[in-house]
């Protein structure tokens, strides 16, 4: 069976037959790439509006850093942070994605209009699957070896893609078993998310192996540690490195790519598609 080629998303259908941008919206004082940049809901709202104008499809919020080390944050907090951005945004013309672990948060974004869910944790969570049941959001399901604040310690697989993907399609199999429709899945391995960046490197060639589990696959490696191991350049130096990594993943099969610089993606997306005749 072959992917879907529409990404049902909330308010939203989305066609997959080119590589989707979702625009990164961070409102946290801490998240790895721009921490506190986009605390305040003005500054994060000014920041997706930029992002649309330069050719965003969807914008994904998140109010909790889950870089490696990360501490939790209290649902209030993530909540506080999250709604009054999500309010200005919902009309914006595009999907609203929210990023968070949280089946409460889940509940209270889907009850103002959010259009995507993407978790971190993958839906293990049992009430974060009861939360989403019933919505028309579409849900990112990705894979994390262990927990944000040790995920980086000692990741350890026999077999990186084989495990991943079976995670992956296991959760979704759960999520299609309790009523949620296939076309509204995606499947992330999680780049960086408990892995060495020998794995990250893996898990990126093998996009089609992951798609072939039925579901479109999102890559997020935009200035993440493996475009710093790959370079030797720090979180402000790699666009260049990422734009690398984006068009890769898109290659490699890749249905959407999560970036924090759209316009050099489109950019760079637009010219390579085209000279590899897809």
């Amino acid at each position: 069976m072959s992917p879907p080629r529409v990404l049902r998303c909330g308010r939203f259908e989305l066609a997959l037959d080119r590589p989707l941008l979702m625009g990164v919206v961070n409102v946290t004082p801490d998240s790895f790439s721009d921490g506190g940049r986009y605390l305040s809901a003005q500054a994060a709202i000014d920041h997706a509006q930029q992002l649309l104008a330069e050719g965003a499809d969807i914008l994904d919020i998140g109010a909790e850093s889950t870089r490696p080390g990360a501490t939790p944050l209290p649902v209030g907090e993530e909540l506080s942070r999250l709604l009054p951005v999500m309010r200005e945004l919902r009309d914006m013309g595009v999907p609203v994605s929210v990023d968070t672990r949280r089946s409460a948060v889940m509940a209270a974004v889907l009850s103002e209009g959010a259009d995507m869910i993407n978790d971190v944790s993958g839906f293990s969570d049992p009430a974060s699957v009861a939360a989403v049941l019933g919505s028309r959001a579409a849900l990112c399901i990705m894979h994390m070896q262990g927990e944000p604040s040790t995920m980086q310690l000692a990741p350890v697989y026999r077999n990186v893609v084989s495990e991943v993907t079976r995670f992956l399609y296991l959760r979704a199999q759960d999520l299609v078993s309790q009523g949620v429709p296939r076309a509204q899945i995606v499947l992330d391995p999680g780049i960086g998310f408990g892995k060495t960046q020998d794995q990250n490197i893996e898990l990126i060639r093998a996009v089609k192996t992951i798609e072939a589990a039925q579901w479109p696959v999102l890559i997020g490696l935009s200035r993440k540690s493996l475009v710093g191991h790959l370079t030797g350049r720090q979180v402000n130096e790699r666009v260049a490195g990422s734009l690398g990594g984006a068009i890769a993943a898109a290659l490699n099969g890749a249905k959407i790519l999560r970036v924090h610089d759209v316009a050099q993606t489109r950019d760079a997306l637009t010219v390579a598609l085209a000279l590899v005749n897809q």
